[in-house]
């Protein structure tokens, strides 16, 4: 009997990378990253997703979530750099720009989930 492996449906791929992504992020990253991930979805809904990217980069330390943004698939961004993102962003159209930013907040929302089980009180 062949088993075969059905493709993942695109949540399931967005919760297995919030969880491989969060599981590699360093202890002593943990606290400043689950702040930046806590503000991502609020920071989307309320800015826009170029100001929300925008202020990950302000962060001194906002490269690692950036990495793990621009790993997410959100179509339109699809092999992005983590110092491409924003660019990549500005540069889409406002059909592509709403998709970004629904896909986005999708991803935002399982990081956060991931952060809260994963993370010990930070």
């Amino acid at each position: 009997m062949t088993v075969t492996k059905k493709p993942l449906l695109r949540d399931q791929w967005r919760a297995l990378h919030a969880y491989e992504s969060v599981g590699k992020v360093p202890k002593a990253q943990q606290k400043d990253y689950k702040i930046a991930v806590n503000d991502l979805g609020a920071n989307i809904l309320r800015s826009g997703l170029c100001g929300a990217i925008a202020a990950v980069q302000r962060r001194g330390n906002g490269d690692l979530l950036l990495s793990h943004l621009a790993d997410a698939r959100v179509p339109g961004l699809e092999d992005a750099a983590a110092s491409d993102v924003a660019r990549r962003v500005r540069g889409l159209d406002a059909d592509a720009y709403m998709l970004a930013t629904r896909e986005m907040l999708q991803v935002a929302m399982w990081l956060k989930r991931a952060v809260q089980a994963t993370f010990e009180d930070t």
